[in-house]
């Protein structure tokens, strides 16, 4: 009778393309959903491209004219000041509301765990729904932020929040920070859950007080978590679309017209697939720029 490790040896081992194989579908995955468009992108965004040339797939190269023209346009500069009001203004109230949610349920308590899950609803309902829900509480005479503001005397007339340029950007950043501070909540409440004990237990012992001890050690401690939850957020914020598309399509009078609303304008309504391919690429570059600059501060932080 043969044992177990002769068992073993005589088990013939996976060739290397056997083990590939199971690799093969995510690969393919990343491949066609996410490598092959943005390829495709960029090779657009370097053509002339009109309806006519497309269909028949020999639109012109015209090298970074594209690039050159669009930073030219108003409409692009519009778009990337507001997209800068909108992420700077959802990152500051995000994370400053998330890192106090994060402080107040770092220590247990009777009923944090339902009141989080709660709070963590505003992450997990689809953003469609929640524009949707923002939209209605926005809306005229009859939403709910106008009854309240009314019943506590802030405002005499009902304002149609989204249908104003003054005020329409305020009203999509106020849903963007709902969807956003439970998200925020969750990864600060982890750094803060990770700090050791002793560092609070020997602070008391050489007298810092609270302050003292936030100062000095929940801060130092924090801080990865912070960069990074600021890198995701940044990135997540400024790529929006469906909340914005839903709320205000981009109006009125483009006042909330980020630059996803833009890429989508030049590319599906005026049909300037040139144009739209290298805004969309410009979207991605940006994005690609902070990453880089967060993990450059990150390594010169390591090798100090």
């Amino acid at each position: 009778m043969r044992t177990g490790k002769e068992l073993v040896r005589g088990m013939r081992r996976p060739s290397g393309l056997g083990n590939n194989l199971f690799v093969l579908p995510a690969l393919l995955f990343i491949v066609f959903i996410m490598i092959y468009p943005l390829g495709y992108n960029f090779y657009l965004s370097f053509r002339d491209v009109t309806i006519g040339n497309y269909l028949a797939g020999d639109a012109p190269f015209v090298g970074l004219k594209n690039y050159i023209e669009l930073v030219k346009q108003p409409a692009f500069i519009h778009a990337l000041v507001v997209s800068a009001l909108f992420t700077s203004g959802s990152l500051v109230f995000q994370f400053s509301i998330g890192f106090a949610l994060a402080v107040f349920f770092s220590r247990p308590f009777p009923g944090s765990g339902i009141m989080r899950a709660f709070i963590m609803l505003g992450w997990m309902i689809p953003l469609v729904v929640s524009a949707n829900v923002w939209r209605w509480m926005l809306a005229g005479d009859y939403s709910v932020i106008n009854v309240a503001l009314r019943g506590l005397g802030l405002i005499q007339e009902s304002p149609y929040w989204l249908s104003q340029p003054s005020t329409a950007l305020l009203g999509v950043v106020t849903a963007n920070i709902w969807v956003g501070v439970p998200f925020n909540m969750v990864l600060l409440l982890a750094g803060l859950q990770g700090i050791p004990k002793v560092l609070y237990e020997a602070a008391k012992v050489d007298g810092c007080g609270p302050w003292q001890q936030f100062w000095h050690i929940t801060l130092p401690q924090i801080r990865p978590v912070a960069l990074v939850t600021l890198l995701l957020g940044f990135i997540y914020t400024f790529k929006v679309f469906d909340l914005i598309f839903v709320m205000t399509s981009g109006g009125p009078v483009n006042a909330t017209t980020v630059l996803p609303i833009h890429v989508y304008k030049l590319t599906f309504d005026f049909l300037r697939f040139s144009d739209g391919a290298a805004a969309a690429s410009m979207l991605l570059l940006i994005s690609l720029c902070l990453t880089a600059g967060y993990l450059w501060l990150i390594r010169r932080e390591e090798t100090a």
